[in-house]
């Protein structure tokens, strides 16, 4: 699909990645487009799954969620139960914002948002720690946010 993507349906997945609660008049008007077009161009867009979702981005400071980490996971080896398992769960935990299967030294690298370092605890010996397979675990705490962004680029 994103050799077909027009120059309109950039500016179209540019101007919803800013705010996807613009009107399908405003979207128009800056994809430089009917309002039947755009709104036609972007159901398409969406039935053929490049557009996944709508979303609200939360401030994780004003939500209460004041500890952020990136978690390096290895595991003891790469029995498909394990990894399964692994993956089913993780998808199931809310601190889990994202998961990211990777070369390296850990298998996979995580960003988890927790209330506080307790939490974070809990988070660790009540789940992760109980995991079969899980060979290690590695925790690198979040100082400060200095680019976070959800937009991709087209």
């Amino acid at each position: 699909m994103a050799e077909s993507l027009t120059e309109q349906d950039k500016r179209l997945l540019e101007a919803l990645q800013e705010n996807c609660r613009l009107s399908n008049q405003e979207l128009a008007e800056r994809a430089g487009m009917s309002t039947s077009a755009c709104w036609r161009r972007v159901r398409a867009l969406e039935e053929a799954g490049l557009i996944r979702q709508y979303a609200a981005l939360i401030d994780t400071e004003r939500a209460g969620l004041g500890f952020q980490a990136i978690v390096h996971v290895s595991l003891t080896r790469h029995d498909h139960r394990h990894v399964d398992t692994f993956i089913a769960e993780v998808r199931q935990r809310r601190e889990v914002l994202d998961c990211y299967s990777t070369t390296g030294d850990a298998d996979y690298h995580l960003r988890v948002v927790c209330r506080d370092l307790a939490a974070y605890n809990l988070f660790l010996e009540d789940f992760l720690f109980r995991l079969p397979g899980i060979a290690n675990v590695r925790t690198n705490l979040v100082l400060k946010d200095i680019k976070t962004h959800s937009a991709v680029p087209v």
